[in-house]
């Protein structure tokens, strides 16, 4: 049916946008978090962590109300677009990325990129040939899980989502508000295999016992 046709397609160029931002900031992020000693460390952790600990109703309460005052002061419009949703969807994702990449690399023994600047090696070299390869498996991880995060949001989707931009838990919904029959049974069990799919992958490269 065309609405969970164009829900997916929503949900799914949500979740690598999600997924990209939460890389790009959450790799650098992760490598002051994980190695760094400075005043506000704490709190910025805290502040990276917190879409993980404020309830998804109030977030996007939040997120709405915010992103109106953005097209207030700016005179563009942002909430119940796509560009609002990756906003949104973004710092779904980053919290789980954050904590991924950090965990891997607080497994990593510092010494082995010493040993690399030991030996002559620039810090960029030290870090693409031995932190690089040691920390990827809870890149990726990291990325799957943003993804699956973005994914399946439903709460501050509802606050953000427009005409014609849509995402794939919010069509279920309201297909279920006015029908119950076997399409929803098939919708619903595509998602959970992309899911399943995606948390499979995640503990194939980094056990997630290890982030919590």
């Amino acid at each position: 049916m065309p609405q969970f046709r164009d829900g997916f397609v929503t949900s799914l160029k949500l979740g690598v946008v999600a997924t990209l931002v939460s890389m790009l900031v959450g790799v650098p992020a992760a490598l002051v978090l994980a190695r760094g000693r400075f005043p506000g460390r704490e709190a910025i952790q805290l502040l990276l962590l917190a879409p993980l600990v404020v309830p998804g109703i109030v977030a996007g309460a939040a997120l709405y109300m915010f992103l109106i005052e953005v097209e207030l002061a700016s005179g563009v419009q942002v909430a119940m677009t796509f560009r609002g949703l990756a906003i949104a969807h973004s710092l779904i994702a980053l919290p789980w990325a954050v904590r991924l990449i950090t965990a891997s690399l607080i497994g990593l023994d510092p010494q082995l990129k010493e040993a690399a600047l030991t030996v002559g090696a620039r810090p960029f070299a030290a870090f693409r040939l031995v932190t690089w390869p040691l920390i990827r498996p809870g890149v990726v991880a990291g990325a799957l899980f943003a993804f699956i995060a973005s994914f399946v949001d439903l709460e501050k989707s509802l606050f953000l989502v427009g005409p014609g931009v849509t995402t794939l838990p919010i069509v279920i919904v309201n297909y279920l508000e006015w029908s119950i029959d076997p399409t929803i049974a098939a919708v619903a069990t595509v998602q959970i295999a992309i899911i399943s799919a995606g948390l499979v992958l995640t503990d194939r490269y980094f056990k997630l016992a290890r982030a919590f």
